[in-house]
């Protein structure tokens, strides 16, 4: 499947909206941060990682550039590796104690969730 990237009329397109590069809107949504309850979940997953577990942070209240920032001074912390997806930050292995120490003491309202 092709997207279109350039038209002769709007000039630059958004490859994800379709939407001319000026009024693009994904870039907005992505900068903003997500309401929720105000309460930062833990939780650690193995689904579609061969077995692999990863701690997964949601429901921070952060812009996006912000929770990128969190997320690499969490990982340089904890010494070890990790993804920022989307508004959830995945870190490799069971770190979910850690992790709740780390964030109630920057004054997050902190939840393990899962088993």
């Amino acid at each position: 499947m092709s997207r279109l990237v350039y038209s002769t009329d709007l000039g630059r397109r958004c490859p994800d909206c379709g939407q001319a590069s000026t009024d693009c809107v994904c870039k907005q949504a992505d900068a903003c941060a997500p309401s929720g309850d105000g309460i930062v979940r833990i939780r650690r997953e193995t689904k579609g990682r061969k077995g692999k577990g990863v701690s997964i942070v949601s429901g921070v209240p952060l812009s996006a550039n912000e929770l990128k920032t969190l997320g690499k001074e969490l990982r340089q912390k904890l010494s070890t590796g990790g993804a920022v997806k989307g508004h959830e930050m995945e870190f490799q292995g069971d770190q979910r104690q850690a992790l709740k120490t780390l964030l109630e003491n920057m004054g997050f309202t902190v939840k393990l969730a899962g088993g």
